[in-house]
């Protein structure tokens, strides 16, 4: 037919009329409508996307909500000799459309936006609402009624289309009941798999397949459970109306989400926050970047919520900025209230001149810096003792000797073998103690250096398994494949240097494996984080001075306990390899005590002087001011009113006078206070001062606390969230897209959060993410009043997506609005 015929290759797009054209041969390219464009300046034109993708995007804008960042601190420009600027109550006026670019600094209309067509350029001004946004700020509210019109005007009509795309009739071939019963009970298990994090897929869903994955296993069983599911799921339901497909799990999913996400950013509201952000790979071996938000909320306590995850394809400091930036957005929060950055310490985030806290700081000065306590700690202990050529030497063996016995199963049983046969000869012979909980299966640990305190562990370990260790080596001598290398290993871990250093750095490492452990708290602060580290380094110093005697008497015993020789200490030490007459003469004594134990003991202190005492340390000394044990011992209000200072956006010249006097009359009240005498830390302080009703009485101080609460101390919620996606991104389901793994992460992450979500927000948030065939009854706490309509009747439909969109059209009036 082909050869008579010649098919047509364009085909013309009605709404554009005329002036937009789609080639039917342009291929078709997926649309992931959760990476939408937030900021209005920086989206493509609607009429880009394929025809057949168009409604889905205007729907998914349309949940999203105008973007409108109200906390943003607005740039002013010189316009007629007067600095203007956006004025953020114009939101207020126009909140069902109006718009504001960050990145251009213009409004914009979202309604015009959607659904703009050739006639838009009958009306002046029209098109600046929508390709090149509108700036000129002196004529704001005259210009925003002008673009609004009268009933019949541009604007008026795309806020029409906008309702009548939301509100489309569709046609049931089921009651409604069955089809909420049939939603309902789809959402229910996915509740349910996603708080277990659990897969929802199988190989083969097919009715007679014996691994149809957990959701349709999930869903049998509570059909055979309940009579009335029973009747409209799975063989029940139309073949193509079951609601069970792989794109209904993953709205529901996106649905829960984006309602867990929603409590969120209503708990922050207005408040300024710090980000917590870093970056790992998956089992995929993509890189995602994990976003925590950190604030106070209203009762006073400190919080860390995970606000998302997205896969950053470029790691840079550009990249990741760009990428936050636009999570942020999408959300309604801006740069401009960030007031602290927390990362692990890699260079692209925390370097001084390329580095994401510097691009992010060049923006926002407030936005201080603060290196996790617990990286600097790790870095301080391991990496600065391994840069001695005797510890690293020791690091080294130990590496090998975990790595030759724990290369293969059979070695790993027969380790457990061996340290049950010596538990229970020791028990016969009645040289340990017995009881509950006590001598429990141990295992090797390998150190490592992402994990925190996982060198304390494998030292501990291997004090523990020294003697089944020592057997595993005996036997992999016989080996002819690795004899040498056991032998080498063997000869290394036998002999009094490698017992000292295996004494040395397990006792540096106990001294701070309280504070690593404390620094994993969600609710930790700067005062009690310096506080132990403080701690750590009177700790070291003790150990210092008094504690040779009882480093040399432990490894004495232990190298008499397992035959190890011990070298005369006060025989002079002859250096292998060299002519003595060329080497200064110096004792076993000198060499163990000054030149291993005192340099490391040294070498710890000072970098943890030095690590802890950087540029942010006056901030760091301020905020201390506030720590409320000892009754205000440490209270200074000349140094808090400094730190009033490093935040000029939040204190203005006039508020600094103000707060000086303030401080003084808040330390006299809350000192003679009997409430106020036992507290342990500045995050109980604010607690007891929203109790008292005190941070009203005292709204800078509060403040001032806050702010010295949002200076984030730990990634330790980053790193857990770390551990969840390889809970819930296996091996087995290593093609999850990025989407999906973030909708499962923020749902098992904030579990207290995704329990406050009810079924009912749930699915009305999926049922107006996409057209379906089945339709909800309004329920009336998810009703939203679309304003008169130019027949003067009213009409609702159900909520979706941001709790501001509201698509009111204008009353019929002759004159603009």
């Amino acid at each position: 037919m082909e050869r008579f015929f010649k098919r047509k290759s364009t085909f013309e797009d009605s709404s554009s009329q005329g002036s937009h054209k789609v080639s039917s041969t342009r291929p078709r390219i997926e649309v992931n409508i959760d990476e939408l464009e937030v900021d209005p300046a920086k989206r493509k034109s609607i009429y880009e996307y394929h025809i057949n993708d168009r409604d889905i995007v205007r729907r998914r804008y349309l949940q999203m909500g105008p973007c409108q960042p109200k906390n943003h601190v607005f740039p002013t420009r010189v316009i007629t000799g007067v600095n203007r600027r956006f004025n953020p109550k114009w939101f207020k006026d126009h909140s069902n459309w109006l718009e504001y670019s960050v990145s251009k600094d213009a409004a914009y209309c979202l309604c015009c936006y959607l659904f703009k067509d050739e006639s838009s350029r009958l009306q002046a001004g029209a098109e600046s609402f929508v390709t090149e946004g509108f700036n000129n700020w002196k004529k704001g509210p005259e210009r925003l009624r002008a673009h609004v019109g009268n009933h019949n005007s541009v604007h008026a009509r795309n806020v029409q289309a906008c309702r009548d795309l939301m509100t489309q009739e569709q046609q049931l071939e089921q009651t409604e009941q069955d089809y909420r019963v049939r939603l309902t009970s789809s959402v229910k298990c996915i509740r349910f798999l996603l708080r277990q994090g659990l897969a929802f897929r199988g190989n083969d869903e097919s009715y007679d397949s014996l691994n149809r994955g957990n959701f349709l296993e999930t869903l049998k069983f509570l059909a055979d459970n309940n009579e009335d599911v029973a009747k409209v799921v799975m063989r029940n339901a139309l073949e193509n109306h079951q609601m069970t497909s792989p794109c209904i799990q993953k709205d529901i999913a996106n649905a829960i989400a984006s309602e867990t996400t929603e409590i969120i950013i209503n708990d922050l509201g207005g408040e300024l926050f710090g980000i917590i952000v870093d970056e790992s790979r998956d089992i995929s071996v993509k890189e995602q970047m994990i976003v925590f938000i950190r604030y106070v909320d209203s009762s006073g306590h400190i919080i860390e919520r995970l606000l998302g995850s997205t896969h950053v394809r470029d790691t840079t400091s550009m990249s990741l900025k760009v990428a936050i930036e636009n999570l942020l957005t999408r959300h309604g929060l801006s740069f401009s209230r960030i007031r602290g950055q927390g990362y692990d310490g890699a260079s692209n985030m925390r370097g001084e001149f390329n580095g994401l806290r510097t691009l992010i700081m060049n923006e926002n000065p407030s936005a201080f810096y603060v290196h996790c306590f617990a990286h600097q700690l790790q870095l301080a202990l391991v990496g600065v003792a391994k840069e001695n050529d005797d510890v690293g030497d020791f690091f080294v063996t130990f590496s090998q000797l975990c790595n030759i016995v724990c290369a293969s199963c059979k070695r790993r049983d027969n380790l457990q073998y061996k340290q049950l046969k010596m538990l229970t000869d020791s028990i016969s012979t009645d040289t340990i103690e017995t009881g509950t909980y006590l001598n429990q299966e141990a295992v090797l640990q390998c150190p490592g250096d992402t994990r925190w305190g996982s060198h304390y562990g494998a030292l501990v370990s291997i004090v523990k398994l020294f003697s089944p260790v020592i057997d595993i080596l005996d036997e992999i001598r016989q080996d002819p494949k690795q004899r040498l290398e056991a032998f080498r290993v063997l000869k290394n871990v036998l002999c009094f240097d490698f017992v000292f250093f295996l004494h040395l750095m397990k006792d540096v490492l106990g001294i701070t494996n309280d504070l690593s452990h404390a620094l994993q708290k969600k609710d930790q602060n700067i005062v009690n984080a310096m506080r132990l580290v403080d701690v750590s380094k009177k700790r070291l110093q003790m150990m210092r001075e008094d504690g040779w005697e009882a480093l040399l008497q432990e490894v004495s015993l232990f190298c008499n306990k397992h035959a190890i020789p011990i070298p005369n200490l006060d025989e002079v030490y002859v250096v292998p390899g060299r002519p003595r007459h060329k080497v200064e003469e110096k004792t076993h004594l000198h060499r163990y005590r000054v030149e291993r134990f005192y340099v490391v003991l040294d070498l710890q202190l000072q970098e943890l002087n030095n690590r802890f005492n950087e540029k942010n340390i006056e901030l760091l000394l301020c905020v201390a001011c506030f720590d409320p044990r000892n009754s205000f011992a440490r209270f200074d209000k000349d140094k808090l009113v400094r730190l009033a200072q490093f935040y000029p956006n939040d204190f203005s010249d006039i508020e600094l006078e103000l707060l000086d006097n303030q401080l003084q009359t808040y330390f006299v009240d809350v000192t003679s206070d009997p409430a106020f005498s036992k507290l342990d830390g500045i995050d109980e302080l604010a607690q007891k001062m929203v109790e008292t009703g005190r941070h009203l009485d005292y709204t800078l101080v509060y403040l001032l606390l806050k702010l010295s609460l949002i200076l984030p101390v730990a990634t330790a919620s980053v790193e857990r969230t770390f551990s969840a996606m390889k809970l819930i991104k296996t091996f087995l389901r290593n093609r999850m897209s990025d989407d999906l793994l973030h909708y499962c992460l923020v749902s098992y992450v904030e579990k207290d959060i995704f329990d406050q979500v009810s079924n009912e927000a749930i699915l009305h948030r999926f049922q107006k993410m996409r057209e379906h065939r089945g339709v909800l009854p309004c329920s009336s706490s998810y009703t939203l009043n679309l304003g008169s309509v130019p027949d003067d009747e009213d009409d609702e439909f159900s909520r979706v997506g941001s709790p501001n969109l509201h698509l009111d059209l204008p009353e019929q009036s002759d004159q603009p609005h």
